[in-house]
């Protein structure tokens, strides 16, 4: 473990950008058809009781990571097994969101450019960052959230004057009843993204003041959580269900729907971030 701290605000901030990555660009939750913005929020409500589970290890733990406490609890030969297969599940996690963001680039912007070159780009970047260690990505972090949250409000700012939005895609609210958002909500949104989360108590060790890590990782969950929401529903109003579950990425499709004068085809600076 690498002698480094974060603040919280830092931590708050490399939380909310883990949990909206790729989630922003695919139809999340759209198994819940026009309710999907609803199965975010609810399954938002489970990751918070999975971000509470591996908190309170930490509080046990406060400046060991989950590898090492792992041997304490369960004895050295099991903790050892159930860490092998945590680190292997956090390297499938990075390669199938490496993937997403590879097809995404060449989808949008490198359409001529071989699949394996985009995602070896993006390894080499993966690669300097964690060999600048933690402190660097963190900053990081910072500078780029604000970029994208300023991007963000640009892009929504454009669609509704371009009067794309139609609410009437989002009716009826619960039309096939509640068990059915429910269902999509704890067995998909979850797990993805909001169950992903575990993955920060590898990064929890690292807070230089270990009482606000409870209230700053439910505040990142539910910004992620409503932001996620948000951009659902707005996928829906925009394209309608149909398109949106027929799309692989759905905000790119209604990114492309803009046109506002001279503004079309914007969804090339979604690639910028």
């Amino acid at each position: 473990m690498e002698k480094a701290k974060i603040s919280a605000l830092q931590l708050f901030l490399l939380i909310l950008l883990f949990e909206l990555g790729s989630a922003l660009l695919v139809p999340l939750a759209i198994d819940a058809k026009q309710d999907a913005w609803i199965s975010i929020l609810i399954g938002m409500i489970g990751g918070f009781m999975i971000f509470l589970i591996f908190y309170r290890l930490y509080k046990y733990y406060p400046d060991v990571l989950p590898t090492t406490y792992l041997q304490k609890i369960v004895g050295t030969f099991f903790g050892r097994i159930i860490a092998f297969t945590y680190i292997v599940y956090l390297l499938y996690l990075a390669a199938r969101v490496l993937r997403d963001f590879g097809e995404m680039l060449a989808a949008v912007g490198y359409r001529e450019t071989p699949l394996s070159i985009n995602n070896l780009l993006l390894t080499l970047v993966v690669f300097y960052t964690v060999r600048k260690g933690i402190e660097v990505l963190a900053r990081t972090g910072e500078l780029f959230s604000v970029f994208i949250y300023i991007i963000a409000i640009i892009g929504f700012a454009l669609i509704v004057f371009s009067s794309l939005i139609d609410l009437n895609r989002l009716r009826p609210i619960l039309e096939y009843g509640l068990l059915p958002v429910l269902k999509v909500a704890f067995t998909q949104v979850t797990f993805f993204p909001f169950g992903e989360i575990f993955v920060f108590s590898m990064i929890l060790p690292y807070l230089n003041n270990p009482k606000k890590a409870k209230i700053t990782g439910l505040l990142a969950l539910g910004l992620s959580g409503i932001t996620l929401a948000i951009v659902a529903a707005v996928n829906v109003s925009v394209l309608d269900v149909a398109t949106v579950s027929r799309s692989l990425f759905p905000l790119l499709t209604t990114i492309q729907a803009i046109e506002l004068g001279f503004l079309e085809r914007l969804d090339i600076f979604l690639c910028l971030p």
